[in-house]
């Protein structure tokens, strides 16, 4: 336990050894274990109908929510699975309204990379130096905001001075590095002065003032704060640049969330774009998908569609375009494919811009073909031109190696290197339609890029046949037996077991083939089979962090008002979203989850979030009680009140060494503010987080309160818990004790 004294403090050290003494769970876990989240001896009784919905609920979806166990017992586990099966019959208009409020989401690509300009088109506008605007309002203050940050950062560059925003890194052009959403502060001051200010001529041209550097006056702040919403809108619209940044400078930290007061979400998604138009698209399609899985009643559509978000993995910082590719793949590409047809699937992500930029597929080019042809001439008349220095040349193999490798055959598929060569020139031509400009990007299949001629896959003939050539490997890979067994063991792994039995695999991989890669069906004989009911694989599967988070927070039924906190306190467990580098995605076995420091990690979340200390997510214990806990509840929780909440968070009795631990340790007076101060050391620790701006959390904060004008503040507020900065938030044992159990081993197994 020595590497527990040097990451937490005493209370969450002494907890989780205490826990983990006897080791909490069911009554299999052996008194000294050197694996805690090990189960010693394996259960033999069978699951009565309660366990049966519980560990439905634990397996098909992001953990249950109070009453969700009683629904599944009531109508069946059998009819609940159909309908899950068919989330078109389940009414998820209340996740939708929460959607509402991230307006950009619901945009084309096209018009997502038109409203809210990448930072290369930035940096292309900055180098023609001169020209027009959008004429439309919005559109051009987020522009010329844009463009006057990306100048001022150039000259500090040049000056050797530190940077607007985000720090240089990975020797990309300082002025225009890529905002991580996941390492923005989790303080939310964010209307700080950090976008410099340049100012545009009336008739919408650049020109080149200096900079302001003067705050604007506290009367004048006011005067713009206590305009009605309509009117303050346009008043920020018709500010130049620099009167912007005079503006923010002089916007004291508690008039922030003010200024978005009464504003639509579409509108305080322009103010924060003024800020940084890449940071509010980052920001929104990872809090987006947080938000699916917490929110939305289509659970096991949600829960299948963040699987193969994982198997055909991309990374969000791939380059400064990726963030804008990833609200399509979520929600066009793999959401309404994600219960369909896996060949389907497998299409719609190949031809996807998320996977062509990721594995630079949209860069092959076939090295017989009329580009290459056309590129060589180029670079032979100007071998030193930028251009020609730009042109793409050669076949990439890396979308091909994957393709077989990770999304179909598995590594031991079959398949040999002369076949990586061959699917490459198949993919050559396979690209993306004007990347770097306003409504680019788009997904295009480039005859002149193609390498024509027959290619041998497998040992099967592809004939010359164009974008025809992709579509027939695809389809050979799809309905190969190695496919079928290759998912059928990655799918067994997440829902049964990280051993999953032989047995188990051969039958799911003949449903795969009989029903030509049908999803649903493969699920359905999964989930019924004996394996999947098995006494052994009863809270069996240690949970990843994501599934730890979001099944907290459905446990605790939390009101989430502001999901970029959420977002990066997932960074801080060890899983951002999107955030997988490598193309093999997360893994699903415990081995990857499974230490000292993340079972601190995980103790210190879950007090911070039972005690309200997330800003923006609210928690109610006493409510979820109920009348009959008593007025005093929350200061005096008993015994019974530990039952109770061990029915609530965990859906069952706790293991009696946990029950014990918490009924010992939940008074303790501090724990909430140690763990809060502990989980959030990394942000002052750790340089990429420590130079981000928080514009993202106030462009999430404020569009939540937007959306919900006469709710909780998401500036802290005596007697409101859980929106805001939690400093001085005062500790109720009750807290402390719901924060004990959802840090449990008993509630990290599913």
């Amino acid at each position: 336990m020595s590497m527990f004294v040097k990451t937490a403090n005493g209370f969450v050290v002494s907890s989780l050894c205490a826990l983990m003494i006897a080791g909490p769970g069911t009554p299999a876990w052996a008194a000294g274990s050197r694996d805690p989240m090990t189960a010693q001896k394996a259960r033999t009784r069978p699951l009565n109908q309660q366990e049966k919905a519980l560990h439905a609920l634990n397996r098909l979806t992001f953990g249950p929510r109070p009453g969700d166990e009683a629904a599944v017992e009531k109508i069946g586990f059998d009819a609940w699975l159909e309908r899950q099966l068919h989330p078109e019959m389940i009414d998820d208009s209340a996740f939708e309204q929460r959607m509402d409020s991230f307006p950009a989401m619901k945009l084309s690509q096209e018009e997502l990379s038109r409203r809210f300009p990448s930072p290369q088109l930035i940096r292309a506008m900055s180098k023609r130096d001169v020209g027009s605007m959008p004429s439309d309002p919005e559109l051009h203050a987020v522009y010329a905001d844009a463009e006057a940050a990306y100048d001022e950062n150039q000259k500090r560059v040049a000056a050797g001075l530190q940077t607007i925003g985000a720090p240089p890194a990975n020797g990309q052009d300082p002025g225009m590095q890529a905002q991580d959403p996941n390492a923005q502060k989790m303080d939310g001051q964010s209307m700080q002065a950090e976008t410099p200010a340049r100012v545009t001529g009336k008739n919408g041209t650049k020109t080149k003032d200096k900079f302001a550097e003067t705050p604007m006056a506290a009367d004048e702040v006011n005067a713009v704060l206590a305009m009605p919403a309509d009117a303050r809108m346009q008043k920020l619209l018709a500010m130049s640049p620099q009167q912007m940044l005079a503006f923010r400078e002089g916007l004291r930290p508690q008039d922030r969330a003010r200024l978005m007061i009464g504003l639509l979400p579409a509108q305080i998604e322009v103010v924060a774009a003024m800020q940084g138009p890449a940071r509010v698209v980052g920001a929104e399609t990872l809090e987006t998908r947080l938000l699916r899985d917490v929110y939305s009643e289509r659970q096991l559509q949600a829960v299948m569609t963040d699987f193969w978000l994982n198997h055909f993995n991309v990374y969000v910082r791939k380059n400064q375009n990726e963030a804008y590719y990833l609200p399509d793949y979520e929600r066009k590409v793999v959401l309404p494919h994600a219960l369909g047809n896996f060949e389907n699937l497998l299409i719609a992500t190949a031809q996807s811009p998320a996977m062509l930029v990721y594995l630079d597929n949209w860069e092959s080019v076939g090295p017989d073909s009329a580009f290459a042809q056309q590129a060589a001439a180029i670079k032979k008349a100007r071998p030193d031109g930028q251009g020609a220095q730009r042109l793409p040349e050669g076949v990439n193999e890396n979308y091909a190696r994957e393709l077989m490798e990770l999304h179909t055959l598995g590594v031991n598929g079959g398949y040999t290197q002369k076949d990586v060569q061959e699917v490459a020139k198949v993919f050559t031509g396979w690209t993306i339609d004007k990347p770097y400009q306003p409504g680019g990007g788009e997904p295009i299949f480039d005859p002149t890029r193609h390498e024509a001629g027959d290619k041998v896959v497998l040992g099967h003939v592809i004939k010359s046949n164009g974008q025809k050539e992709g579509l027939e490997v695809l389809h050979l890979l799809a309905t190969s037996p190695a496919t079928a067994k290759f998912i059928s063991t990655k799918l067994a792994i997440r829902f049964v077991s990280d051993d999953p039995s032989p047995r188990l695999i051969d039958q799911m991989s003949s449903t795969f083939l009989k029903t030509n890669g049908d999803i649903k069906s493969v699920l359905r004989t999964m989930f019924h089979s004996p394996e999947f009911w098995a006494p052994a694989t009863y809270r069996a599967k240690v949970k990843t962090p994501l599934e730890f988070m979001v099944s907290a927070l459905r446990a605790s039924n939390a009101e989430v008002r502001n999901p970029l906190t959420l977002v990066q306190a997932l960074d801080k467990l060890g899983m951002p979203i999107y955030g997988m580098q490598t193309p093999n995605g997360y893994s699903w076995k415990k081995d990857e989850w499974v230490s000292s420091n993340a079972l601190v990690g995980r103790m210190n979340f879950a007090l911070v979030l039972s005690g309200g200390r997330v800003p923006g997510t609210a928690t109610n214990w006493p409510a979820l009680l109920g009348a009959n806990a008593g007025a005093d509840v929350a200061m005096a929780p008993t015994a019974a009140t530990e039952t109770q909440l061990e029915g609530l968070i965990l859906g069952e009795p706790a293991a009696e060494r946990t029950r014990d631990t918490v009924l010992q340790q939940f008074n303790n007076p501090t724990a909430q503010q140690m763990a809060e101060k502990n989980f959030n050391q990394r942000s002052a620790s750790d340089p990429e987080m420590a130079g981000m701006s928080g514009a993202g959390m106030n462009q999430a904060a404020a569009i939540n309160q937007a959306a919900a004008p006469n709710g909780p503040s998401l500036v802290r507020t005596r007697g409101t818990r859980g929106f805001g900065q939690a400093q001085n938030q005062p500790e109720t044992p009750l807290d402390t004790m719901a924060g004990l159990l959802m840090g449990s081993p008993d509630f990290q197994r599913r």
